[in-house]
């Protein structure tokens, strides 16, 4: 788990807002905020909720130290602000959707409620750990989801942002693959490492038969051959046939062979021919170089005998995506409901302590998520939020609450979950979301509405704000 964050891990704007509050006299005044996303990333249909566990396990022992201290001092923050900084602890609660579960635009996934100086100081670092690796968790649901049962990793860490990689690692297994060459993300989350050789192991030697045997001699348990350094089907694919009757004779057995390079599609059919006429049918054949769930969709359509993808670039930075919209918007103040009025109706903010109810069909599977008041009990529709005429009726669907009490008074009432356990988690909720909404091209829009009772409280609000 990620533990070094710093409390000042954050943006100067919360700080003179936090500074503000203390010097009129509101540090007790209470608040509510929402954390919710605007747009599912990739033109998608859903979107995988990750991130929870590493703000859970910074937000457990959140304190600014004497170091933060002394530099916002230099940067004009006033003594007792800081006095007060000093003997900072949170007490907020939070509710929180599950880390892995299925979640939709517009829907409130995070409520924080207590005192608003705590409550603003924590939004940089809660966007910043949610929006990212809720991100990169949906684009790793959709290798999954084109891979089927076979082997994907990340392969990310050298081309991701700094640090970042280590959460995309971790966020990568939680929306499916199955682990990663990330050393370190192993180490902090627990997570299935893998990884072989490259090219610069096989250019060191006089030639590429002799850097196999090299391998095959240290690593005789798992040995994967990179056979497109020089020519791979004339030599790199014979030279690791050659190799692999070695490896048999002594007992042992070539595990893959990887190709980085060419025409992928054809280069695996035909390693897959010379493979198994040579008798090594068991051998997988493993392929990396800028894949994206686009690309290895072509690659199975085309048939092509791929068993391991190694997803790189396109995984760890969300290529064509790179960042979820994710906000985080006051919703009371003193248990008072206030909202944001914009020119943009889609940016209307949705006012009071809310919850959200997910519905489903007698066969499990998803049907709706209704957000009301956190006061109503059942209704029996729910609106578009900005389409009056699209309701939707749920009195007679299954229900349960999407958010759960995950932080109460600043005390963890959850045990942290490890990232294979919200892996899990993930996928049997997937099984609950129909395939329309996991195709890539279209997908069916999930129905999200509000209650009749809480439309009535934004347009009144709407209304005397206008006025």
């Amino acid at each position: 788990m990620l533990k070094n964050y710093p409390a000042i891990y954050t943006d100067y704007y919360e700080l003179t807002m936090a500074q503000g509050y203390f010097l009129s006299g509101r540090k007790s005044d209470t608040a509510c905020f929402d954390y919710f996303f605007r747009k599912l990333p990739f033109k998608g249909g859903y979107a995988v909720f990750a991130g929870l566990s590493d703000l859970l396990e910074i937000l457990k022992d959140y304190k600014f130290s004497d170091t933060e201290i002394d530099y916002l001092r230099t940067q004009g923050f006033k003594n007792e602000f800081l006095d007060y900084l000093k003997k900072f602890e949170l007490t907020c609660d939070i509710h929180a959707a599950k880390e892995g579960e299925i979640v939709f635009n517009n829907t409130p996934l995070v409520r924080v409620e207590g005192n608003i100086i705590e409550a603003q100081i924590i939004e940089t670092l809660l966007l910043n750990i949610l929006n990212f690796e809720s991100l990169i968790a949906t684009k790793a649901s959709r290798l999954r989801e084109v891979a089927g049962d076979r082997t994907v990793l990340d392969f990310g860490l050298r081309r991701s942002q700094g640090f970042g990689g280590v959460q995309a690692s971790k966020a990568s297994v939680i929306g499916g693959l199955n682990g990663s060459s990330n050393v370190y993300a192993g180490l902090v989350h627990g997570l299935n490492v893998s990884g072989t050789m490259a090219h610069s192991w096989i250019q060191s030697f006089p030639d590429e038969l002799t850097a196999f045997r090299a391998y095959a001699k240290y690593f005789p348990e798992n040995t994967i051959l990179l056979v497109d350094t020089y020519d791979t089907l004339n030599q790199g694919i014979p030279n690791a046939v050659t190799v692999a009757k070695e490896l048999k004779e002594s007992g042992h057995s070539l595990k893959a062979i990887r190709l980085d390079s060419g025409d992928l599609a054809y280069l695996s059919k035909k390693a897959r021919e010379l493979l198994d006429h040579e008798g090594f049918e068991d051998v997988k054949i493993a392929v990396s170089n800028q894949l994206d769930e686009y690309l290895i969709k072509s690659l199975l359509d085309q048939k092509a005998p791929i068993d391991i993808f190694g997803v790189g670039t396109k995984l760890v930075t969300a290529y064509d995506d790179p960042a979820l919209d994710g906000a985080y918007k006051l919703a009371s103040v003193n248990g008072q409901p206030t909202l944001k009025i914009s020119e943009n109706v889609e940016k209307i903010t949705l006012p009071g302590t809310k919850k959200v109810t997910r519905y489903s069909n007698p066969d499990g599977s998803f049907y709706a998520d209704g957000i009301s008041l956190n006061d109503e009990d059942k209704f029996s529709v729910i609106e578009h939020p900005h389409f009056p005429i699209k309701q939707t009726k749920v009195d007679n669907m299954n229900s349960s609450p999407l958010l759960e009490p995950v932080m109460l008074k600043g005390k963890l009432k959850i045990d942290i979950p490890s990232a294979y356990e919200s892996a899990e988690y993930c996928k049997d909720q997937l099984l609950k979301l129909n395939p329309e909404y996991k195709r890539f091209d279209n997908p069916h829009v999930y129905k999200v509405g509000i209650s009749r009772k809480l439309k009535a409280l934004r347009d009144q609000l709407i209304q005397t704000n206008s006025n």
